[in-house]
């Protein structure tokens, strides 16, 4: 798709404005309408830039990201996902998790938007957790063979689903700490 050049600063207000109406409707009430209303643009300039919803909803989600996972080496598997979690602040979690919750429940009705957040959210922050995990197993940290280190994505997002579930609380740096400490590591033979 042809896209016209947008500044970052532009580029980033449309995203930003894209994530608070999401918070504000959820995914099934977010209109392009609305969008080009709240950003001062046109349906055309945004269907022109991104070519749909579930597209500028993915992109919107990767925008703020930090760079990815496989930056990361610690040199110690604990030390790796700890330095994942400093990337993000408790209220940006917060923020970040209740969104997730929604879009999760959105993907059942909305195959486009489940293609658009694997090939352009999902897939990159696994190849990124893949880099990581497999570094631990290099360094000898874990076992090649380890059944959880297929699991390991499947069990920080169930830790992001079950709290609030379960306690009524929102998800922290503390929770997951002492999550992958108690939880994931031990998992992993750590």
């Amino acid at each position: 798709m042809a896209r016209s050049r947008l500044t970052p600063e532009r580029e980033s207000e449309l995203y930003g404005a894209v994530l608070d109406l999401l918070r504000e409707v959820g995914y099934d009430a977010l209109t392009m309408d609305a969008v080009a209303a709240r950003t001062h643009s046109s349906k055309a300039t945004l269907y022109r830039q991104w070519g749909s919803k579930p597209e500028l909803v993915a992109r919107a989600l990767r925008h703020n990201k930090p760079p990815g996972l496989d930056e990361i080496d610690t040199g110690t598997l604990r030390g790796d996902f700890r330095a994942i979690l400093e990337r993000t602040d408790d209220c940006q979690m917060e923020k970040d998790s209740a969104l997730m919750r929604g879009l999760a429940h959105a993907v059942h009705n909305n195959p486009d938007l489940l293609q658009a957040l694997r090939e352009l959210f999902i897939d990159p922050e696994m190849r990124g957790f893949d880099v990581v995990l497999r570094r631990a197993v290099d360094r000898g940290e874990v076992s090649a063979g380890n059944p959880a280190l297929k699991l390991v994505p499947h069990m920080l997002i169930g830790a992001f689903i079950a709290r609030p579930l379960i306690e009524d609380q929102p998800v922290d740096n503390a929770f997951l700490s002492a999550y992958v400490d108690a939880v994931v590591l031990p998992s992993l033979g750590v």
